[in-house]
């Protein structure tokens, strides 16, 4: 099962969003899993994982991850060729390593990475910018290629944008 999470902030709770599909190229999900949980931390540039990570774990709380399962974070999973960790890189450490953590990123982070790979989908002329751990972005990239719909954002990631905002 592949899971995809993303948040979007309110004045005094985040709403925390999970859509759960079965392959890459899903048309639609098996379920949607949601939240929300009072602001623990004020945005900290540089730090965006500080107030983000707390809620994702929350949420997963209400899943039961197996093995071979994938997690999507709104962002990235490393963030420089140092080893500068991002959302998914401290999601990845916090899940003990256990499961792949892609990162799909729609604004590029100017610091170089060597592995960070930018795609393309359909006839956008932009990017998006993937990362990840527990699986090689190389492998990753195809797949993003290939997720359903024919834009930029995939139907599904476009649906996960919509639902966090609600």
């Amino acid at each position: 099962m592949i899971y995809a999470f993303d948040t979007y902030y309110y004045e005094d709770y985040a709403n925390t969003v999970c859509i759960a599909f079965e392959k890459w190229n899903s048309e639609k999900e098996v379920e949607i899993y949601t939240e929300q949980t009072p602001i623990t931390s004020e945005y900290e540039s540089g730090a965006f994982y500080k107030r983000e990570l707390p809620c994702i774990l929350s949420l997963l709380n209400k899943i039961a991850l197996k093995n071979g399962d994938i997690i999507i974070v709104d962002g990235y999973v490393t963030l420089d060729n140092n080893g500068k960790l991002g959302l998914g890189g401290y999601l990845y450490d916090a899940l003990d390593q256990k499961y792949p953590i892609i990162g799909i990123a729609k604004n590029e982070f100017t610091t170089p990475d060597s592995q960070r790979r930018s795609t393309y989908r359909g006839e956008s002329k932009t990017a998006l910018f993937l990362t990840a751990k527990g699986m090689a972005v190389d492998e990753v990239q195809p797949e993003v290629e290939q997720m359903h719909g024919p834009f930029r954002i995939p139907t599904l990631l476009k649906k996960l944008d919509q639902l966090s905002r609600l």
